[in-house]
């Protein structure tokens, strides 16, 4: 596994993990640590594994952006933010948009940018211990990383917007309850309930993943007519490919099937 500012990354036996291992600050991302994290996701997608799985050290998932360069910057923050996010937010873009299913093991609270890099996954289980502080607003700043995004996409935007606004701790069940997390497991059981899910979504065709995907990501906004179109066009794609016939077979044949990627 290579690492590099706090950022671990590798690609073994088709799955993709990257673990923000900078636990004695919160796993929070600097602008070294963004690099590496933007590193990170670039080598690890280049490689085209089957799934990704985000997962982090210590007690706290993320806690955002690094406070301490923050006041280093002085007034030269924005100089700072704009060096960061220029990089960043495009590398999150391309995880998020992955065609590979994304599976993110959040250890601990997360808070500020961890709620972005948390929630651009497709699957976010949770440690017990987990909590939601969006942050931005008690220190004079607005979202970033998709935090706004990809957390009115789970609870919706009113209810996004205020938590946003007053920068409350949401605990673990409130969470769950709103759909941040999908699954709450105790601390000492998420690796392996993350590692279960991983095994499992290793297995699928990865065709068919990415065509569910693409389907999903353009709605509500794209129309029924075009959405109905491209479910023609995928389908099509796909029962040519050899899964699909893999698949159509195993089922016939009662047995699970033996999917290969093409």
């Amino acid at each position: 596994m290579q690492q590099t500012d706090g950022i671990a990354w590798d690609v073994t036996g088709h799955v993709g993990r990257i673990v923000l291992k900078r636990p004695e600050r919160a796993n929070s991302l600097s602008l070294a640590a963004s690099r590496a994290l933007v590193r990170a996701i670039d080598e690890v997608l280049d490689q085209q594994p089957r799934v990704v799985l985000l997962s982090a050290e210590g007690r706290i998932f993320c806690a955002g952006g690094d406070i301490n360069e923050f006041v280093a910057a002085g007034d030269k923050l924005d100089a700072l933010v704009d060096d960061i996010l220029e990089r960043l937010h495009p590398a999150l873009y391309r995880l998020a948009t992955a065609p590979m299913p994304v599976v993110a093991a959040v250890n601990g609270p997360i808070g500020g940018a961890g709620i972005g890099l948390a929630l651009c996954a497709d699957f976010v289980l949770a440690a017990e211990s987990v909590k939601l502080r969006t942050g931005y607003a008690a220190i004079g700043l607005s979202p970033d990383l998709g935090a706004s995004y990809f957390l009115a996409r789970r609870v919706g935007a009113v209810r996004a917007q205020q938590w946003l606004m007053l920068s409350e701790i949401i605990d673990a069940q409130r969470c769950l309850a709103h759909g941040v997390v999908d699954a709450l497991y105790a601390d000492a059981e998420l690796p392996q309930a993350a590692e279960a899910l991983v095994a499992r979504l290793v297995q699928a065709a990865s065709l068919s993943v990415a065509g569910i995907k693409s389907l999903c990501a353009g709605l509500p906004e794209r129309g029924l007519h075009a959405h109905l179109e491209l479910e023609h066009q995928l389908l099509c794609e796909r029962a040519r490919s050899a899964d699909a016939r893999e698949g159509v077979q195993a089922f016939v044949e009662r047995r699970e099937p033996r999917f290969t990627g093409r």
